[in-house]
């Protein structure tokens, strides 16, 4: 059930998230499924490299190598990085799950998900983190604060005037 023991189908020890992310119609695209995995909008394979920058909305997996830096263009897209994906640039996205490669600054409003393959040289910004055993980062950690604020401002209040009589 739990660790070693468990087997998946999904293709070279890839982790389940990773492998599994059907495509649900009825879902918004890159939010995640009632089983946790994404939805896929487009996939880069392996082997196939892309020399620019990337803007994405939804889910975008990675298998191959992308040199350049990576944008999400809404607050619902997912970064899926494989474990043979590769990444040289500055990565800005909502959520992430890695189990490959980024050489660059991760910025993550959302969630980052550190698999036992992934490896980071730069600085990870995020909001919430988990990171598996094995998981490596070469850089700082630093978290950030939810954007939309819970608690109100505090308001200043004035002293009442003293009445002058004359």
């Amino acid at each position: 059930m739990f660790g070693k023991g468990a087997k998946t189908n999904s293709p070279a020890g890839s982790p389940a998230p990773v492998a599994a992310a059907p495509r649900a119609a009825a879902q918004e695209p890159g939010s995640r499924n009632s089983n946790g995995t994404v939805n896929v909008n487009t996939q880069i394979g392996k082997g196939t490299t892309i020399d620019g920058d990337l803007q994405f909305s939804g889910g975008l997996l990675v298998e191959g190598t992308i040199k350049g830096n990576i944008t999400a263009e809404n607050d619902q897209a997912t970064l899926i990085l494989h474990e043979h994906g590769r990444i040289q640039g500055e990565v800005r996205v909502p959520g992430m799950v890695l189990n490959g490669s980024i050489d660059g600054d991760v910025f993550a409003s959302g969630k980052v998900e550190l698999f036992e393959k992934s490896r980071v040289c730069g600085d990870v910004y995020y909001n919430l983190l988990e990171m598996a055993v094995g998981a490596e980062v070469n850089g700082k950690l630093v978290r950030q604060k939810p954007t939309a604020d819970p608690v109100p401002p505090v308001v200043e209040q004035k002293e009442p005037e003293a009445k002058q009589e004359g």
